[in-house]
């Protein structure tokens, strides 16, 4: 009874604080933003990011490959990153001096380890599948504060692709009454959510436009054998030439012509495609620095040629958000290819673009406790609006 009264309890507040828990495909750490929501806006109080061990990242990408991965470990991790989400919620509070009492509400993502929108076969039917772990139960257990989490399978239950999921989110901050715009999320996958000018939630487009910075960030882990994990501000694509030839064949990739909703991730655009592709332009013995350049122009490239056949109209202002956003020579590509479009970062409205994923999910998990539908099926493919993510309460 007292569980109930709780969950009705937070359902009735129009004002809440809530903690978002997002770790993404570039499995950095965890990244925690603290905000206080009501129907109209966000005021975002605290955030940070807590970096992964290197054994830890290490062990989290080894099962993101069917050759590496047992379920031992996937049951294991499970668990462990229940704690480490945890943990990252005490350690942000303590640095910003917030009290862990006041929070009413966590938004987590997990850690996706596979997600299959295409489906596999059982029988006569076709059954899409995706899997995040990071136990909501140990977070909610350990915190005491009640837990939203696993938001992409109900949409993929009702047909759709469970991603991308922060169309809802974008809406929310970012709609405005005279500009269309397009918000361009720059993590490991790119995604974007184009959004009309005085636009109501049937009217989003939006739909991953491929890769990020993963096929960037693992070419130079391997190029440096492990001691860079990224391109840090695009120095090193900056000083190198495009290889045209290799470029073109790159934007070749089925994934680029399907239409939208569509989504896709590490099992596209992963190790396995980037040590393929490193292998075959070393034979071309091309440098370093050359191939940093193309994969970089070919994340660029993607994003452009993305808005040009699937956006019904070319915005007036992109906003970047995630990683990508500090890679100045990929922003550069970005401005030079999307031409009369304004270029801005999420900062420019006051959200952080290192933050604005952990606040979507913030956002998210307040639409659910509110009972809100909080997918957007235009963006997914689900046949209808639903009520995403489970509650876990404290």
């Amino acid at each position: 009874m007292k569980t109930k009264s709780r969950i009705v309890e937070l359902s009735q507040k129009s004002r809440m604080r809530v903690a978002g828990l997002m770790s993404g495909t570039s499995v950095d750490g965890v990244d925690v933003a603290i905000i206080d929501i009501d129907n109209k806006k966000v005021s975002v109080r605290a955030f940070d990011t807590f970096p992964y061990s290197a054994a830890l990242r290490r062990d989290i990408l080894q099962l993101c490959g069917a050759e590496s991965c047992n379920v031992a470990d996937v049951c294991h991790l499970n668990f462990v990153l229940g704690e480490v989400f945890a943990e990252s919620v005490f350690k942000l509070c303590k640095k910003s001096g917030i009290n862990l009492d006041t929070i009413d509400l966590i938004g987590s993502h997990g850690q996706t380890i596979y997600h299959n929108p295409k489906g596999r076969r059982f029988g006569k039917k076709t059954v899409r599948s995706t899997l995040q772990i990071g136990e909501p139960s140990i977070i909610a257990q350990r915190t005491g504060i009640t837990t939203v989490a696993d938001f992409r399978p109900r949409d993929m239950a009702a047909g759709g692709q469970g991603a991308p999921l922060v169309p809802f989110a974008d809406y929310f901050l970012f709609r405005d009454k005279r500009r269309n715009r397009a918000v361009q999320n720059i993590g490991g996958i790119a995604n974007v959510t184009s959004l009309p000018a005085s636009c109501l939630p049937d009217d989003i487009i939006a739909f991953d436009t491929g890769p990020g910075n993963m096929i960037i960030d693992g070419i130079v882990s391997i190029i440096s054998k492990g001691k860079q994990k990224f391109d840090r501000g695009g120095r090193i694509a900056a000083q190198g030439t495009i290889d045209k030839a290799t470029l073109d064949d790159m934007l070749k990739h089925p994934f680029l012509g399907l239409r939208p909703p569509k989504s896709t991730g590490r099992e596209e655009f992963g190790s396995r495609y980037c040590n393929a592709l490193y292998r075959k332009m070393k034979k071309k013995s091309t440098p370093a620095e050359d191939i940093i350049a193309t994969i970089t122009a070919f994340t660029a490239e993607s994003i452009i040629r993305a808005y040009r056949k699937f956006l019904s109209q070319m915005p007036d202002e992109v906003i970047l958000c995630g990683g990508g956003t500090h890679n100045s020579t990929l922003v550069k590509m970005l401005r030079q290819g999307l031409g009369k479009s304004r270029i801005l970062a999420s900062d420019d409205f006051g959200i952080s673009c290192d933050a604005k994923e952990a606040i979507s999910f913030a956002i998210l998990a307040y639409a659910t406790i509110k009972g809100e539908p909080n997918n957007v099926p235009g963006a997914t493919g689900a046949a209808q609006p639903l009520v995403l993510g489970k509650i876990i309460p404290a």
